[in-house]
């Protein structure tokens, strides 16, 4: 397997990770299933280690493309801020995650439905019926709690969690993460992106500015999606101190750093993002008048090169990190380096 630091796009300095961790108080954690046809999991991403409920982040979202099946996003973009962790698994599994994520909450928030109405759940999908038996519908509630648990800084990419199934440009996909620091006057901050791939034609794909696709689909033997179909899930977190109409701004560049690997974002495709910054953590949840930072609008195109840089290199990781896995059908979908490696 290749080490992750042999794919790097762009100029930006790495985070210390080069993960979405590498901004403060964000965790990861991952609970995958594997065993024959059952390729499926959970990835958990907390944005802070206190109480998300009682100290909101600012929050937004972006929908690309909307063929997806996601839960919290009306909400997101109605109020701007996020309450509870970030969910991502497999689309029949949403309703299972939601009530899992529900009920983490539940358990530290007494409040939650007596005296401060409900909470809003945030769970995201992609489809990973081409390894995953996605019918038999095997993650439950429990599978949630523990990848909320076993939140760490340092957390595995590529074949795990929700990644498990995923299909990227007709090779493995998964779990991928990157970071990007970006300096001001005031100081240095950072920029982590998450993805969850599950999209792409083989022909189309793009290895940092190369179209090696089209040159993997002549020399090896791999079936090519007819159409996309997948989806991608990019999550932003940044300690960026940011309204929500800038950190719209933010997310929506990663949509460059898709496109820049070959994505056209087809018909039956769900492409999202989420981003939240921490930087204004519980603000706006006291009495009286609200004080939030932000930085200036002219300052912003730091970080969205950052957005783009991080996300395109998030991508490639996912297949990068990502273990060959045979599943559902006994079909195989291989691991980027692995088919690389066959062309030379």
């Amino acid at each position: 397997m290749l080490k992750k630091d042999c794919i790097q796009i762009g100029s930006f300095k790495r985070g210390k990770h080069n993960k979405i961790t590498d901004v403060h108080g964000v965790t990861v954690g991952n609970v995958t299933l594997n065993d024959g046809e059952v390729q499926t999991g959970v990835t958990a991403i907390k944005p802070h280690q206190g109480n998300i409920f009682k100290e909101k982040v600012i929050a937004s979202s972006h929908v690309f493309n909307g063929f997806g099946k996601t839960t919290g996003l009306i909400q997101i973009d109605e109020l701007g801020t996020l309450e509870t962790p970030i969910i991502l698994t497999n689309t029949l599994s949403v309703g299972d995650c939601y009530r899992g994520l529900t009920t983490y909450m539940l358990h530290s928030n007494p409040e939650i439905g007596e005296t401060t109405g409900t909470v809003n759940p945030v769970v995201a999908e992609c489809n990973d019926m081409s390894l995953n038996n996605i019918r038999k519908m095997n993650i439950k509630s429990d599978h949630v709690i523990e990848a909320l648990y076993n939140a760490s800084a340092d957390f595995e990419e590529g074949s795990v969690g929700a990644g498990r199934g995923m299909k990227c440009f007709d090779l493995k996909g998964g779990v991928g993460s990157s970071s990007r620091i970006v300096s001001y006057s005031h100081g240095d901050y950072t920029i982590g992106i998450l993805t969850l791939t599950n999209f792409g034609k083989l022909s189309s794909f793009v290895m940092n500015g190369d179209p090696i696709g089209e040159r993997l689909k002549k020399s090896l033997e791999i079936l090519e999606s007819e159409s996309e179909q997948g989806s991608i899930i990019m999550v932003v977190a940044t300690d960026l101190p940011v309204t929500q109409s800038q950190l719209n701004r933010i997310i929506k560049r990663t949509g460059v750093g898709l496109s820049r690997t070959g994505s056209f974002l087809g018909n039956g495709s769900g492409d999202l993002a989420i981003g939240f910054s921490t930087a204004n953590k519980g603000k706006g949840e006291e009495e009286g008048l609200n004080i939030l930072h932000s930085i200036p609008e002219a300052d912003l195109d730091q970080a969205f090169e950052a957005t783009v840089e991080a996300t395109e290199e998030a991508i490639l990781h996912s297949m990068q990190l990502a273990e060959t896995v045979t599943g559902k059908g006994g079909r195989t979908l291989y691991n980027l380096q692995e088919v690389v490696d066959k062309t030379e």
